[in-house]
């Protein structure tokens, strides 16, 4: 996404802020007053309140103002308030992103704020540098994860299926999701999403089959057949009934809440591990979370860790300083992190995850537990996404709903994905 807003985009945010109002925990006496913008579930909202307000109560000079919003219309309401001279002063930023905003000197250099008022040492270089564009820090590290494979363990056992766990290979995977279907033991009801249309997943896949999203130079790193043979392998499942029809797909709009799983549709659907606290609050029946399947003996880790989202401030802001005081204390002080939990990732510090984890709740444990069984097994960071990559990930879904909906046959989605998602980057 570049930060260029056409009418499509102008009326997205719109709708956006229509259907979304601002969060106030603010007091109109403070002298400094910011402004915070970041997106995800309600549980995240929750979190973020808290925090927001516990900080407040030690600061009475300041005021916080958040709004929250959905993941696509986040980034068509943070890109209209950054081309109209009006950007949050606090910024949830996402590695996809950081680089085209970090390079269009929207974003503040906290450089020079290391070892001060940012104190963030113990994060360790990677976790560091994960917030670092061209050397410099634009974003600070909210934690730590990775893409996961979300279970309803209750579903999966009524249907008397071995359970799935990591190190299952893709096809094992779609086997026993079709033979979750057909124990019907519940109406409507399938063994996974479809997929298809999740970059995250296509990404893992690839990498996977030693490919990637982009190279180091910012093209694309897969062809045509890469992306048919993740169209034809969904489209098998959905012939074999493993994964739900692309008319009950079509209901997730790539939020927690409307995923296959929330919805009762599936008893498998994909996110980031940092996602499952609150997928689990949104379920009465146990959840479980596990690797991505993988393709056998010769495939190469397609997973690896990254900053689940990151924090960072605006460089027009009139508090930076402000600013920077209040992320630290999201990262570093015991009740801000306390506040946020690991909703948003492992932390990053070690002091503070070592402080964490003793009270945490059984579904926080479980990430953390899945964290540390994914670390040995994960490959490196990929490449920064270039400009314009964010259109591709709504492109990916557009046209695998095509294909799924009959409209287009997966070669032909293959080489249209390839020919769209290379001018979006050209263009970006």
């Amino acid at each position: 996404m570049t930060l260029t807003i056409d009418r499509r985009q102008m009326l997205a945010g719109m709708a956006a802020t229509l259907a979304i109002g601002s969060i106030g925990l603010g007091r109109a006496n403070a002298a400094t007053s910011m402004r915070f913008l970041w997106w995800g579930s309600k549980e995240r909202t929750d979190r973020t309140m808290a925090a927001m307000k516990a900080y407040q109560s030690k600061n009475a000079d300041v005021s916080i103002e958040g709004e929250s919003f959905g993941w696509d219309s986040y980034w068509t309401r943070l890109a209209t308030q950054t081309a109209g001279g009006n950007a949050p002063d606090l910024i949830q930023m996402d590695y996809r992103y950081i680089f085209e905003y970090a390079r269009r000197g929207t974003l503040l250099d906290f450089t020079p704020y290391l070892g001060k008022s940012l104190a963030i040492n113990d994060f360790g270089a990677p976790n560091i540098d994960s917030g670092k564009v061209d050397g410099k820090l634009y974003g600070v590290n909210l934690g730590v994860n990775s893409s996961m494979t979300v279970i309803n363990t209750v579903a999966w056992a009524e249907a008397g299926v071995d359970p799935l766990h990591d190190g299952v290979t893709w096809d094992q995977f779609a086997d026993a999701c079709a033979k979750v279907t057909a124990a019907k033991k519940r109406r409507g009801f399938y063994g996974t999403q479809d997929a298809s249309g999740l970059e995250p997943a296509f990404e893992c896949w690839l990498r996977q089959h030693g490919k990637a999203l982009y190279t180091n130079d910012g093209k694309l790193a897969f062809d045509a057949k890469d992306a048919a043979d993740w169209f034809t392998f969904w489209g098998h499942l959905r012939e074999t009934g493993a994964c739900v029809p692309a008319d009950v797909q079509a209901l997730d709009q790539q939020t927690i809440e409307t995923s296959m799983l929330a919805l009762k549709k599936a008893a498998v659907s994909f996110a980031h591990s940092n996602q499952f606290i609150a997928i689990q609050g949104l379920s009465k029946e146990k959840l479980d979370l596990i690797a991505y399947p993988n393709p056998g003996k010769d495939g190469k880790p397609g997973q690896y860790l990254k900053p689940s989202m990151l924090m960072s401030v605006s460089a027009s802001s009139a508090n930076k300083d402000a600013a920077v005081a209040f992320v630290n204390y999201l990262v570093e002080d015991p009740d801000g992190t306390k506040a946020l939990g690991v909703e948003r990732g492992v932390p990053a510090s070690p002091k503070i995850r070592d402080l964490l984890t003793p009270d945490l709740d059984v579904a926080s444990k479980q990430v953390v537990d899945y964290i540390g069984r994914l670390t040995p097994h994960v490959g490196a960071l990929p490449p920064s996404p270039p400009n314009g990559a964010g259109e591709n990930a709504f492109l990916l879904t557009k046209i695998a709903q095509e294909v799924a909906f009959g409209k287009t046959s997966a070669q032909d989605a293959g080489t249209k994905f390839v020919e769209q998602a290379a001018a979006n980057v050209t263009r970006g």
